[in-house]
């Protein structure tokens, strides 16, 4: 019985040994392998990081050439409005002399002031009762200073160059002979044109008092054709 006994103790011991030396075998064998796995592992995110760095640094570079070519096509589209602008500004320009000189048809709201003989009564000398030049010169000088944009006489179309003569009961305006009434169109806000002919002691008022039969009405549209010749 003691010697089994033993034998029991023995081997019981025997079988605990085997067990903590094939467990201490396994724990020291993970040990040694699990370094071997992190150093895969942190050279593989090292890597990742390194690339990560260099897409960083490569975008940056490109934001910052971006922008740069933002700035220059910014700088470009001003330069481009600013030469379009004074374009529209020189082309406005040549309209409007154009239309001064006669050289475009032209058409649009306006004023017309019509100028007649007074009634004469058989006194007084009969010339004073006439429209004369200098009537028709004080009606359109002062439609061209309130802003008459074209200026006929009589369907006749003013240029820079215009004269106008008068000839006892006519008058010739560039050569052409017109009878009275004389109807004098301007281009323009009506408002404003009426305004300044009917201003107390202005055109319409010094006429009158000349015995020159004067009437204004305004109109939707005027319609002038450029003068012969222009080009």
């Amino acid at each position: 019985m003691k010697v089994k006994s033993k034998h029991f103790v023995l081997s019981l011991i025997g079988l605990v040994l085997g067990f903590m030396i094939a467990f201490s075998y396994n724990l020291t064998k993970d040990k040694i392998e699990q370094p071997k796995l992190s150093n895969k592992s942190w050279d593989r995110d090292f890597q990742l990081r390194e690339n990560l760095v260099e897409q960083e640094e490569k975008t940056r570079k490109l934001q910052k050439e971006l922008f740069s070519r933002q700035e220059e096509v910014t700088s470009m589209e001003k330069q481009l409005s600013k030469e379009a602008h004074n374009y529209s500004e020189i082309t406005k320009e040549m309209d409007k002399y154009r239309m001064y000189l006669g050289k475009v048809k032209v058409k649009g709201k306006g004023l017309e002031v019509t100028l007649a003989d007074g009634d004469y009564n058989s006194s007084g000398d009969v010339n004073n009762y006439i429209v004369h030049e200098q009537h028709i010169f004080k009606v359109v000088n002062e439609l061209y200073a309130s802003g008459a944009q074209a200026v006929a006489i009589n369907g006749q179309r003013l240029t820079r160059q215009s004269y106008i003569v008068c000839n006892g009961p006519v008058i010739t305006i560039d050569g052409t002979q017109h009878p009275a009434p004389f109807v004098v169109s301007a281009i323009g806000d009506p408002d404003v044109l009426e305004a300044a002919v009917n201003i107390s002691g202005g055109v319409m008022e010094q006429l009158v008092n000349e015995n020159i039969i004067f009437s204004v009405e305004k109109m939707e549209e005027i319609i002038m054709e450029p003068v012969l010749g222009s080009k």
